[in-house]
């Protein structure tokens, strides 16, 4: 008898720039979402920088979606470096890592599953946030 299947688990990592409207980072995430194949409803929570723990985009975004939103400090996002497809060296002058929408989704999508995880969708950018989708692999 073999199990049965899980389903994927798909979270979302953002960045973003101080005062980044919730509705730019929608925006950002339905396009990504849409033209790698999947839905909103398929994004079980969100996850981001510590340092964006307050900003009201990132919150108004989470409340709007009724998705969790988990942040990670630059040391546990620093980790997932090497498996980065764009390592921003003006990322981490701000913010003491190399990418925070694909580590924090790389970061969030482990913690969640306990598995790898792989990035779905790599970084994708607005003028002021960045986007990337990771699932388990």
């Amino acid at each position: 008898m073999t199990a049965a299947p899980t389903a994927p688990t798909f979270v979302v990592g953002l960045g973003c720039r101080r005062g980044c409207s919730a509705e730019e980072l929608l925006t950002l995430i339905q396009a990504s979402l849409s033209h790698a194949g999947n839905t909103l409803s398929e994004v079980r929570a969100l996850a981001s920088i510590d340092g964006k723990r307050n900003e009201p985009g990132l919150i108004q975004l989470a409340q709007q979606l009724k998705r969790p939103l988990h942040v990670f400090s630059a040391q546990q996002l620093a980790a997932f470096a090497p498996r980065l497809s764009h390592r921003s060296p003006v990322s981490f002058a701000h913010t003491g890592c190399f990418g925070v929408a694909e580590s924090a989704a790389l970061a969030l999508c482990e913690c969640l599953t306990g598995d790898r995880a792989t990035l779905r969708v790599t970084r994708q950018t607005s003028h002021n946030a960045t986007f990337a989708l990771a699932t388990r692999q």
